[in-house]
């Protein structure tokens, strides 16, 4: 982080902070890292990827869904979260257009064990197609632990195009935290990077309606 000032990084947060309080909107806004990259060529390039957990959640009004066993769906009703058994992932019939609006209803999804190995089988290659391959929960981990867990992950992924843009906050967030969770996001990314800060061309922060600020 030393090639942008503390000071400077915290007056920019700030910033959108401000911009969020000033109108306070109906939802929570999201407040995102932009980045552009350089010196990368996505065709010849080996495309990265990777993820890393925040120190703070992220994305509180994520969506998530447990497709599970018996008990982690007992879990899932007694926390007010959405379930789906077995039975009920059946029921699509592997149809295409309903596991699509399927995927579409959620951010994340959460599997047992017993079901992950299960989902290509009966939902076919639809979750994995809108990369959203559920993440394994067991029997010894807390729901909710594991919900925190997903709301504070990031995920950087090079596609075809040099610039992408992640979740690393919201305007209810402790600015603090927000500046914790945003150190520790560019730090990732850029050990992901082939020539570190070389290859980055600019890096913006912005609330969901607000006006982006330029950090690097």
């Amino acid at each position: 982080m030393s090639k942008i000032q503390p000071e400077y990084l915290k007056e920019c947060v700030q910033a959108v902070f401000d911009g969020c309080n000033e109108r306070k909107r109906k939802f929570t806004e999201t407040i995102e890292l932009q980045i552009g990259l350089k010196n990368y060529d996505p065709q010849k390039d080996k495309r990265f990827a990777g993820s890393v957990r925040l120190n703070h959640v992220a994305r509180p009004t994520m969506k998530i869904c447990v497709l599970g066993d018996a008990y982690h769906c007992e879990r899932a009703e007694q926390e007010g979260v959405d379930f789906k058994t077995a039975d009920g992932l059946k029921a699509f019939n592997k149809n295409k257009k309903l596991i699509k609006k399927f995927a579409k209803q959620y951010h994340a999804f959460l599997a047992s064990e017993s079901m992950i190995k299960q989902i290509p089988r009966l939902l076919g290659p639809g979750l994995n197609k809108a990369g959203k391959f559920p993440a394994l929960i067991t029997q010894q981990e807390s729901l909710s632990t594991k919900m925190d867990e997903l709301k504070s992950t990031v995920k950087f992924q090079l596609k075809k195009v040099l610039c992408m843009s992640v979740a690393v906050g919201h305007g209810n967030m402790d600015l603090a935290e927000a500046i914790d969770n945003l150190k520790l996001a560019i730090n990732f990314l850029v050990s992901l990077l082939k020539k570190n800060w070389q290859n980055v061309k600019s890096l913006h922060i912005k609330s969901t309606m607000g006006k982006p600020q330029r950090i690097y």
